[in-house]
């Protein structure tokens, strides 16, 4: 929920609307720093209503100092992103202005323009030093201010435009009565709020200068120093808007600094990654999922696709770990492993999925991996019978556009999006970084001799076939090890179903791995495309294997 109370605006009202009914109500509002989209959009989802676009953090961010260094232009893009990537009003710390009253109604129009709410400009002369600072601060004439003030004013495009006051003359040492003047000044030129700004420890200046001003308009505070000063006083007082002005950059900062020495210092990321961000946080709050569902709303849409998940198997050199469950409903990082691989297909589209399950079977509960449904059946023989025939149990999904997985792989999902892009009956996907590197997984991989090994001349437009695969692939000559991944078009769903059949017929099946399968096809003349990959997946064999499936992201 958000943290101010005040629900009296419509969400379809302008941002700056919104801002001038969060400043004039009646209620304390809060107003939170941010300094790019990413902190912009954090802001939003932590329910606050209202942006504040610190000077100092969002120069900090760009590497320079809170002294103008960044031009106002700069600041100004960067406020695009910001108000691009939220639906919630942004207040600019707009310094003094940057410059004179000409440059200052320039500004205004391009805010407006860029539908940022408002901006708040403080009485000292440009360029500006941080009020936190040590040093004079030498403030700007009033009536010089006050002129500024009415530009910016006669220069809005929105009417509902906020223009906000700071009062510098406490940090100054200029007393409670020049504060006074200077506020009454600034609010007769049409300022809609002021800024009262202190760097006392306490806040008694600032409840004082409230006291004598007496709501003759709104008033904000920004309470960095004061910090321990319990909310309540500032509701007592009839503050309008408090400002938590500069806490998400030195957070970041502070955060930013302890991973990098980490990493630096022990040189891997074994200890640092259960402390930051997963990337499918950072996957959600940058909006891919709004690009995904855009890109089946405006482009061509792929073929309906089904799956078949190979999970009948233990896992037997996980031991205990796999003692009451099969390996692919072992723990990662709090999920089952199998949830994680039907919600990478659920991303590219793949809703309908069928798992073949063997080894104690009921631990797969379809309906507790939160992913919507799954058809499971069952391979009762999965400790004498191999891969093929839990494929087998499966025959009558093998029709239209299929994908085949293994249960117990994670994979990068541009993997899955580019072997669906595939047009050849059956494309595999071949990790090319395993090329010449046997037991890398905990079981001997399946390697394969392709048409042209992987190097930087092979284009995308030029087509790669699988020439053999699996047992009788020695090492030295291999081009690559596959996945487990692959894609069946109707054709090729017709040509394994028909393989099942001749192998059923002739005694095979049984014990047949699927490059035993792939490699009959082959035989008869088929060729398989070939999508290289250079690592981003990995599989789940033995400890090892889910050490590193746990620090898959």
């Amino acid at each position: 929920m958000p943290l101010n109370g005040s629900q009296d605006y419509a969400r379809n009202r302008s941002k700056a609307a919104r801002f001038r009914a969060l400043l004039e109500s009646p209620e304390l509002g809060f107003c939170m720093e941010a300094h790019d989209g990413l902190s912009a959009k954090g802001v939003e989802e932590a329910g606050f209503e209202a942006i504040w676009g610190s000077g100092l953090s969002i120069s900090t961010a760009l590497g320079v100092r809170d002294r103008n260094e960044a031009s106002w232009t700069q600041v100004v893009d960067v406020l695009e992103f910001m108000s691009d990537a939220t639906s919630i009003p942004i207040m600019l710390d707009g310094d003094t202005g940057y410059g004179d009253f000409n440059n200052f109604r320039r500004l205004v129009r391009k805010l407006c323009q860029r539908d940022i709410a408002a901006v708040c400009i403080e009485d000292k002369i440009f360029p500006k030093t941080n009020s936190f600072l040590d040093g004079g601060q030498a403030l700007a004439d009033i009536d010089e201010f006050s002129g500024k003030i009415k530009a910016g004013k006669d220069s809005r495009t929105n009417d509902d435009f906020s223009i906000i006051a700071r009062i510098e003359a406490l940090i100054a040492g200029y007393g409670m009565d020049e504060a006074l003047r200077r506020a009454e000044a600034y609010h007769a030129a049409g300022a809609d709020g002021i800024l009262i700004h202190s760097r006392r420890s306490t806040a008694d200046e600032v409840l004082e200068f409230a006291r004598q001003w007496a709501g003759r308009a709104p008033l904000i505070i920004v309470p960095t120093k004061y910090y321990a000063t319990p909310t309540q006083r500032f509701r007592d007082a009839g503050i309008s808007l408090v400002i938590w002005a500069n806490h998400n950059l030195r957070a970041s900062l502070q955060a930013m600094r302890e991973t990098s020495r980490q990493i630096y210092r022990e040189q891997s990321l074994a200890d640092v990654e259960g402390r930051v961000a997963d990337l499918g946080s950072v996957f959600t709050i940058a909006g891919n999922r709004e690009l995904a569902e855009a890109e089946e709303l405006y482009l061509p849409g792929r073929p309906e696709t089904n799956a078949i998940i190979l999970a009948a198997t233990r896992g037997s050199k996980l031991k205990e770990l796999t003692e009451d469950k099969p390996k692919c409903m072992l723990d990662v990082r709090g999920e089952p492993l199998l949830r994680r691989l039907t919600r990478s297909l659920n991303e590219a589209g793949i809703s309908s999925i069928t798992v073949v399950g063997g080894y104690k079977a009921r631990a797969i509960t379809p309906n507790g991996l939160g992913l919507g449904s799954l058809d499971l059946l069952l391979n009762e023989d999965f400790e004498t019978t191999g891969e093929v025939a839990s494929l087998a149990k499966a025959v009558d999904r093998l029709e239209g556009h299929c994908v085949i997985s293994y249960g117990d792989i994670l994979f990068r999902g541009y993997i899955l999006d580019q072997l669906l892009r595939q047009d050849a009956d059956i494309a595999l996907v071949i990790d090319a970084s395993n090329a010449g590197h046997p037991e890398t997984s905990g079981k001997t991989p399946d390697l394969a001799i392709c048409s042209a090994a992987f190097s930087e001349d092979v284009m995308d437009d030029q087509t790669v076939m699988l020439e053999a695969i699996g047992d009788g692939v020695e090492a030295a000559s291999a081009h690559g090890q596959w996945v487990g991944l692959a894609k069946l078009s109707p054709r090729g769903a017709k040509l394994v179903r028909d393989e099942i059949g001749e192998m059923e017929k002739d005694g095979t099946l049984n014990a047949a791995a699927l490059p035993e399968l792939l490699n009959r096809i082959v035989g008869k003349g088929e060729r398989p495309a070939v999508v290289y990959v250079s690592g981003h997946w990995t599989d789940v064999n033995d400890a090892f294997g889910l050490a590193r499936a746990r620090n898959f992201l």
